[in-house]
């Protein structure tokens, strides 16, 4: 085990331990292959599942083993009319299981997330049965601060990028604290404890994945 694999094992277990006391569930993975295995634990087969747009997700491999499981599957990108994407946003609040990552995590175990139309930060606020957040620990931060920090300067610019959107982060890989019809800054939500004990469950993975 290298260095920095000892350190995030000790890092994840410390936030495991805060989070507890924020009445969610913490586990470590020590890479994706791991994460991947204990997300498919989490859930039971026939489960209805759902998630939030997240590079995250797709890295771990995640979202191309759901296509082969055992699951119901309410896909938001498949909704082609404003009828229809109500419809399944519906649907999907209440799923089994919501899938997402998070923009950073404290060690003191709160979670810092912002988002342009705010349906994935929904859904982490309520709805769904259960949240199952997956997190590389290179989305450990020391605090709030530090986490909308991390957001606005790691987060965004590639975010904004990937989405084609015409914002002073994607243009010049600086955050101008916009209000442009593209940005993506729109909602930003602290979650610092479970109201359902247990609702949310965070899988720490000792890689760096996603934004």
């Amino acid at each position: 085990m290298t260095p920095m694999q000892k350190y995030y094992e000790n890092a994840a277990q410390t936030v495991i331990q805060n989070l507890k006391k924020r009445q969610m569930e913490g586990y470590y993975c020590a890479d994706k292959a791991a994460a991947l295995k204990k997300v498919f634990e989490l859930m039971p087969n026939g489960a209805s599942v759902a998630w939030g747009g997240s590079m995250t997700l797709s890295e771990a491999g995640i979202m191309d083993a759901l296509e082969n499981a055992d699951y119901r599957l309410i896909d938001r990108a498949k909704a082609k009319t404003p009828e229809e994407q109500r419809a399944v946003y519906s649907e999907i609040c209440g799923a089994d299981f919501f899938l997402t990552s998070t923009n950073a995590i404290t060690l003191d175990g709160e979670l810092v997330n912002i988002d342009g139309n705010g349906s994935r930060l929904a859904f982490l606020i309520f709805g769904p049965q259960n949240v199952i957040v997956v997190a590389g620990m290179n989305k450990l931060v020391k605090d709030v601060s530090s986490g909308y920090d991390r957001v606005k300067t790691v987060a965004c610019p590639p975010n904004a990028t990937r989405l084609s959107r015409k914002t002073p982060c994607a243009v010049n890989g600086m955050c101008g604290d916009c209000y442009a019809p593209d940005c993506i800054c729109s909602q930003t939500v602290i979650t610092r404890r479970s109201h359902i004990p247990n609702r949310i469950k965070v899988i720490l993975v000792g890689e760096s994945l996603g934004y």
